[in-house]
């Protein structure tokens, strides 16, 4: 039986990809690991390890990372958040070198991808539609960004460098309330100022590529933000309502993206891009991993998690009839708090508008 090491169990993202490598009767054993033991207990892993490290990462997240590995001898190792992703890449010689596979991007790919202002930098080199953006090391840029980038109400997206689930993002024209939310997060020189989009439409296209070529692609778009009203920006991370979604223009946008950081793609590239002021989808950054609601796809009918694993660890390729969007448009993944997702479509949801059910 083979074992796949995955981490950061016992939260969404990494707990809907073992839910799709246990759909139809996965027969690899899934070994969680995490620093949160309260996340452990809650995971669906068959057996789980306690990993502590420093908030920062290091020496101690590295020693006792190999020393699972050293013990459980995995066949595939598999990073479900950021930090880990660029933290391990560091190291992966030496996970290698136990005899456990990684199936990742190169190193310099990983490190481009998890700052996003390398990534809007790069994107700009490129020719690709990206909104103004720049770097604010002192008071004296943030207020050069107000005149640079402000919409027509003086507003600029303001937002962290590094992190998920919107980390420090902020839509203002406000100066004052500008430089104290900077203060706060101890951003100065990790904060970016740009144009402001339209926070409320995005799309993510999520894909998985082997030694350059594209493998699948499927593209979600999000109907609402999770807890969006709980948040300043309205943006969270976390999608309460996704759809399956096709558009030429998002997937060219998407692989000259992806391309334009990676020449040789090979792993799991998600790119998220929200829409500007002219309804044009520009990409914000690109994750190397899957994001929460895949299991919303493997329900739906296309188990990416499954064919990640299967090319990795059996050299399986999926024959698939279009690589590019192969499910149905309009299909809906439905979440919230303290429940199970629900996928239906839009059809049935007219229906209950309508009172017809």
């Amino acid at each position: 039986m083979k074992k796949i090491l995955i981490t950061d169990v016992g939260v969404a993202p990494a707990e809907n990809v073992i839910k799709s490598w246990k759909y139809l009767n996965g027969h690899e054993e899934i070994i969680g690991v995490s620093r949160n033991p309260f996340d452990l207990i809650s995971s669906q892993a068959d057996s789980k390890q306690y990993i502590p490290y420093e908030y920062e990462l290091g020496k101690k997240y590295k020693n006792s990372l190999l020393q699972v590995i050293d013990e459980e001898k995995p066949d595939l190792a598999v990073f479900m958040n950021d930090r880990e992703i660029l933290q391990a890449s560091l190291f992966r010689d030496e996970i290698l070198a136990r005899g456990t596979k990684l199936f990742m991007p190169r190193h310099r790919v990983i490190e481009i991808c998890t700052n996003k202002y390398l990534s809007y930098k790069m994107w700009k080199a490129n020719g690709i539609k990206v909104p103004k953006t720049m770097i604010i090391k002192d008071r004296d840029d943030l207020k050069r960004s107000f005149e640079l980038l402000g919409d027509n109400n003086g507003k600029i997206w303001l937002r962290h460098t590094v992190g998920a689930g919107g980390k420090g993002a902020l839509p203002t024209n406000d100066f004052e309330f500008a430089q104290h939310w900077i203060d706060i997060y101890n951003g100065w020189g990790n904060f970016t100022a740009s144009e402001l989009l339209q926070s409320s439409k995005t799309v993510t296209w999520l894909s998985i590529w082997f030694e350059g070529d594209l493998v699948v692609a499927q593209t979600r778009r999000r109907k609402s933000w999770g807890f969006g009203n709980r948040t300043i920006s309205g943006v969270t991370g976390i999608t309460g309502v996704g759809e399956t979604y096709s558009d030429h223009i998002v997937d060219k946008v998407a692989l000259d993206t992806v391309l334009a950081i990676d020449e040789n793609p090979h792993g799991v590239y998600g790119v998220d891009m929200t829409y500007d002021q002219n309804d044009f989808p520009n990409p914000t950054e690109i994750n190397m991993r899957f994001f929460t609601t895949s299991y919303f796809f493997t329900q739906a009918g296309l188990n990416m998690p499954q064919i990640y694993k299967d090319i990795i660890l059996y050299n399986t390729f999926p024959s698939l009839e279009n690589k590019m969007n192969p499910l149905p448009d309009g299909l809906l993944w439905t979440r919230d708090i303290d429940r199970e997702a629900i996928l239906t479509t839009k059809e049935a949801i007219s229906k209950i508008v309508e009172n017809k059910i």
